[in-house]
């Protein structure tokens, strides 16, 4: 039997805004492009923008929708596969979008135990307020957060027209960073979700 450390890490790479005219896609285009080379990685793109998760949760016990059900079927499997994910957040009012609270709140056990990366981008702050809340959210979620992040300020003026980061090289020096971080956690939590099961 092959070593576990030895299957590529599976990570879902997640972007977080819906909104019409978002930057999200293409910022998650360049993280892609960026993290393609590392053979050690299979990455899976989870655009919300095409997962239609309604904004009303089923009380305790009670059943969701047909079409919601349908919905989660297509993308709940795909988080529980993930060992690992990056989220892809702009900042809205010094905080994440809806849209990604609404994801994360339809999912529990997909998380736990798994490590978090984040791509953040938008204004001054590059995002990065978002991704402080959103650690608070991963923690109660029972994951864990990496501590390096891909912070992209003020996207309007700092990527270019075909999405590349005009300071190309320090934004792929912070991908290149957090997606190591990500990695060591991604593999050391897989086996250790393998040898002792998470119960949260």
């Amino acid at each position: 039997m092959s070593d576990r450390n030895e299957v590529p890490l599976r990570v879902a790479v997640i972007i977080g805004s819906v909104r019409e005219g978002r930057h999200g896609r293409t910022v998650a285009d360049w993280f892609l492009g960026t993290a393609a080379g590392d053979a050690d990685l299979d990455l899976d793109v989870i655009d919300l923008a095409e997962v239609e998760l309604p904004l009303v949760l089923p009380g305790w016990g009670g059943t969701p929708s047909p079409e919601t059900v349908a919905a989660l079927n297509e993308v709940s499997p795909r988080l529980a596969a993930a060992d690992a994910f990056v989220v892809v957040t702009p900042e809205y009012n010094h905080s994440f979008p809806a849209s990604l609270k609404n994801f994360v709140d339809w999912h529990h056990a997909e998380w736990q135990a798994k490590p978090v990366g984040f791509v953040s981008y938008g204004g001054l702050g590059g995002g990065l307020r978002a991704v402080e809340q959103l650690r608070l959210v991963f923690a109660e979620l029972h994951a864990t957060t990496v501590r390096d992040s891909v912070s992209l300020h003020g996207p309007w003026s700092g990527l270019g027209e075909d999405g590349t980061p005009r300071d190309a090289a320090v934004c792929a020096g912070a991908a290149k960073g957090m997606l190591g971080q990500l990695a060591w956690w991604g593999r050391v939590l897989r086996a250790g979700r393998a040898e002792h099961p998470y119960a949260g």
